[in-house]
């Protein structure tokens, strides 16, 4: 009899806990796969740490590979589930496509932020629900006192440094805390010009603050926050959001650049393909986590809606405990349905919750017992530490560093702000040009190409004020997250009835006009076409690096415009002196090559085209390519462009 094949999608709370007790109750009898995007479990209760820097990403990641033995890893998000079939259809991180048949199936892929129809949140707000968006948010903070430090402008300083975290509960709540404290730390060591101060903003429609704890801890919370000057507002939130600051539902106008959304979460949209029974969003499953009518399939976690026997005609609520507990007894059951064991039903012991505020104040309450201040905070760490499934030393370490010495207040530049948009299916990883989406979601549809920001564009009105000029990597179009794919950029739409060799027009991979960067002359440029009477009609205006064709000293067409940056969502550009030919990178003296730069040699080039015939000389008043010249990106095997900039 061939084993049994188990697979899991997710890998979060729930998903890492039903994958860690499979592993060891069926004693390597059955191939268990686990689906996930990243390969690591994020422990998501000390995201806030992350994002104030008093720990570092890697220590709340813990390796899948290295902490579940016996158990495959596939890379990818799930996009489409054949019940009937029992396959699950998956794309990977680099395109590629695949398929997972199974016996048995958990569905555990975990939750998304949720939206709200608020005017202006999806172009200038961004989550708290992954480690990119962690990442942005520590750099964009940093940025903006930095920013504010450097300025003489007191309406400008103030703006920037306002923050407005939107969501009163365990997130917000904590962002908002440990937020306070890294800005004040910075603003110490560098007082601003305006004699001003960071100013942290925490608005929720609820009445009082994490109104799901305990009321006495709910004053403690806020208590806390007011000492260390956050201004919380109850029963307010943003009316509208613009790229200069929010209007609250008050009439209130408060000039910001930094909205965080932490109002709250919702079930990864992927279980709604399937078409079974739903509530709110959530897979409706038996006290057994089992899915009625489907003997093979489970589901556990944020994404099931899991009956609560304590309270009937309830359901568990969307929190983390829930999720951990929720995985134990799936694997239980699902090792049961394989005739070893017995069910059992999911029943919650509530043993309390713990909120981290900052240096040595905490709320918390448990076993019911509320506590606040230093013990408080000793509770608090200590059931991190135990909850945590790895890393525990390397977390107590950089607690006992982050209290000996002062924070490090830099910009990694790792993630942009259109790699987070708050519309995402999947917060856990940051976007990239070309990327595949999952279908029916934000970031790709079927026959649609994957969002991605255009080659040059200014970024305008950007969430989050950061300047257009000098961002390497370039910015999404004005006011959009993620902003709208290039013509002829991978992953985006052909231009059409464009075919080989015609117009330059707005072509990616056209030919550079005369006289541009790059050392070769546009007319008879080795391995391309010249600019004039190309096939086509059109002149050689609008390419991308070039600009609009301006007329240079001698008469000829010249490049100019905007600065020629390797952009890593412009897609691949020609090498200089070699073949045009989309997907094509030439070798040698092209684009990219070895890290070498290209030189104005006129001799011929190896290039992924035949061979041409070598071109003249570069005119007199054209200048050699300097050292601020660097080569564009080479096209990758897998669909994305690499940034050449040395």
């Amino acid at each position: 009899m061939s084993r049994p094949r188990i697979v899991i999608v997710g890998a979060g709370f729930a998903g890492y806990r039903t994958a860690r007790t499979l592993s060891r109750l069926t004693r390597h009898q059955a191939d268990i796969t686990v689906l996930n995007p990243t390969d690591y479990f994020l422990y998501l209760p000390l995201l806030p740490q992350v994002a104030a820097g008093i720990l570092e990403p890697r220590r709340v990641s813990v390796s899948l590979s290295g902490t579940l033995p016996h158990v495959r890893l596939v890379l990818g998000e799930a996009d489409g589930i054949d019940l009937d079939g029992r396959t699950v259809h998956y794309t990977g991180p680099e395109g590629e496509e695949g398929t997972l048949p199974y016996d048995r199936l958990v569905l555990a892929a975990g939750s998304v932020n949720k939206l709200l129809p608020v005017p202006g949140v999806a172009e200038h707000a961004h989550g708290f629900r992954g480690l990119p968006e962690a990442l942005y948010l520590r750099d964009h903070v940093t940025r903006q006192v930095e920013l504010a430090a450097a300025t003489d402008d007191r309406a400008e300083c103030a703006a920037r440094c306002t923050f407005v975290v939107v969501g009163a509960g365990y997130t917000g709540t904590e962002v908002a805390a440990h937020g306070a404290m890294y800005t004040d730390a910075q603003v110490r060591r560098h007082p601003m010009r305006t004699g001003m101060r960071p100013r942290w903003m925490l608005l929720d429609v609820a009445p009082r603050v994490m109104p799901e704890m305990d009321e006495r801890l709910s004053r403690t919370a806020e208590r806390v926050l007011r000492q260390r000057g956050v201004d919380v507002r109850m029963g307010t939130s943003v009316k509208e959001a613009t790229h200069d600051g929010v209007v609250l539902t008050d009439g209130t106008t408060v000039g910001t650049r930094t909205l965080v959304w932490c109002v709250g979460v919702r079930p990864d949209p992927l279980v709604e393909s399937l078409g079974l029974p739903m509530e709110r969003g959530r897979l409706l499953v038996d006290p057994h986590l089992q899915v009625p009518g489907r003997p093979e399939l489970f589901a556990c976690g944020d994404v099931a809606a899991v009956p609560d026997l304590d309270r009937p005609g309830q359901y568990t609520p969307m929190t983390a405990q829930h999720a951990w507990r929720h995985g134990k007894v799936c694997a239980h059951n699902v090792v049961a349905s394989l005739g070893r064991g017995k069910r059992r039903a999911y029943r919650h012991r509530d043993l309390g919750f713990v909120v981290d505020l900052g240096g040595a104040k905490a709320a918390a309450d448990p076993l019911g017992l509320p506590m606040s201040g230093v013990a408080a905070g000793a509770v608090t760490r200590g059931y991190h530490l135990a909850a945590m499934p790895g890393n525990r030393v390397r977390v107590a370490a950089d607690w006992l560093l982050d209290a000996v010495l002062p924070r490090q207040a830099v910009q990694l530049g790792l993630v942009r702000s259109w790699s987070v948009p708050l519309e995402s299916s999947s917060p856990e990883v940051a976007r990239v040009p070309g990327r595949p989406g999952r279908p029916g979601t934000d970031a790709g549809r079927a026959g649609e190409p994957a969002k991605a920001p255009p080659a040059g564009e200014a970024a305008e009105k950007r969430p989050g004020g950061e300047p257009a000029e000098g961002r390497p990597g370039g910015e999404p179009a004005e006011g959009r997250p993620g902003g709208e794919p290039a013509k002829n950029q991978p992953g985006g739409q052909p231009a059409k009835s464009q075919q080989a060799g015609e117009s330059a027009k707005n072509q990616s991979a056209g030919e550079p006009a005369k006289n541009q960067p790059g050392g070769e002359s546009a007319k008879n440029q080795p391995g391309g076409e010249p600019a004039k009477n190309q096939p086509g009609g059109e002149p050689a205006k609008n390419q991308p690096r070039g600009g609009d064709a301006k007329k240079g000293p001698s008469g000829s067409p010249r490049a100019s415009g905007r600065p020629r940056r390797a952009v890593e969502a412009a897609g691949p550009r020609p090498a200089r002196g070699g073949s045009a030919k989309p997907g094509k990178a030439s070798r040698g003296t092209g684009a990219g090559a070895a890290g070498k730069r290209p030189t104005a040699s006129p001799g011929p080039t190896r290039s992924a085209g035949p061979p041409t015939e070598p071109g003249p000389e570069p005119p007199a008043h054209q200048p050699p390519p300097g050292p601020d010249i660097a080569p564009g990106p080479v096209r990758r095997t897998d669909g994305r462009a690499e940034e050449g900039e040395s």
